[in-house]
């Protein structure tokens, strides 16, 4: 798959941080591992601003992998539109706006569960 444009790349990017926004309104947004990520007690969603496909969102419950929580059992419907990376990570790909309105609603959704998860 071919990068995106810039202009098409930022856009994306502005409505996942206007998602996460209204989905998590007490997370801040600050500038973490050289990307855009949010926190509320700590980072629990990052962008990763490298990606070879559309706009990838990491979730995370911080810098360190948790060993006490195991959101694949916890939030079993992140499945849907994201892919697992851990039990306390996952991975959201975004490769267009069309997706992107496609998964709004799940995308906040799991935002709001997964922020709570924050230690």
């Amino acid at each position: 798959m071919s990068p995106l444009p810039p202009g098409d790349r930022d856009a994306l990017i502005d409505a996942i941080r206007a998602i996460i926004r209204r989905a998590v309104p007490a997370a801040r947004e600050e500038v973490k591992w050289n990307a855009p990520s949010f926190a509320t007690t700590e980072h629990f969603a990052t962008f990763h601003l490298r990606a070879k496909e559309g706009v990838q969102l990491v979730l995370h419950l911080g810098a360190k992998p948790r060993k006490d929580v195991d959101l694949r059992e916890e939030l079993p419907e992140a499945a849907a539109i994201a892919t697992w990376k851990g039990p306390d990570r996952a991975v959201v790909v975004v490769r267009d706006a069309a997706e992107l309105a496609r998964i709004e609603r799940q995308l906040g959704a799991l935002l709001k569960k997964w922020s709570r998860f924050v230690a």
